[in-house]
């Protein structure tokens, strides 16, 4: 039975000597490869940049007015369904004349 094999992409990386051994000194001291740490340390930083970029942080007032936003949207709107209507008739009439 074959085993399937995940592929793996590469990244290259340019850096001073100095943060080289910085990074190094950090792998080791946490017991894992230098690629390991890159990677953990990447993944984790991407997480979090999307988490906040993702995300909505309210205020209560802001709460407030969101669930005020809300608890309207269904409230009837006169001018909307009049153009509804309109447009309604405009499209039976238009498909009668065809």
């Amino acid at each position: 039975m074959a085993t399937l094999t995940q592929p793996f992409e590469r990244i290259d990386l340019r850096t001073s000597p100095e943060i080289k051994e910085l990074i190094v000194r950090a792998a080791t001291t946490a017991g894992v490869s230098l690629s390991a740490f890159l990677i953990a340390c990447a993944q984790d930083r991407a997480k979090q940049i999307l988490a906040e970029s993702e995300s909505l942080t309210f205020s209560t007032r802001d709460w407030a007015a969101f669930f005020t936003a809300l608890d309207n949207a269904d409230k009837p709107r006169p001018k909307l369904e009049a153009a509804a209507l309109d447009y309604l008739a405009w499209r039976a009439q238009r498909t009668t004349a065809n």
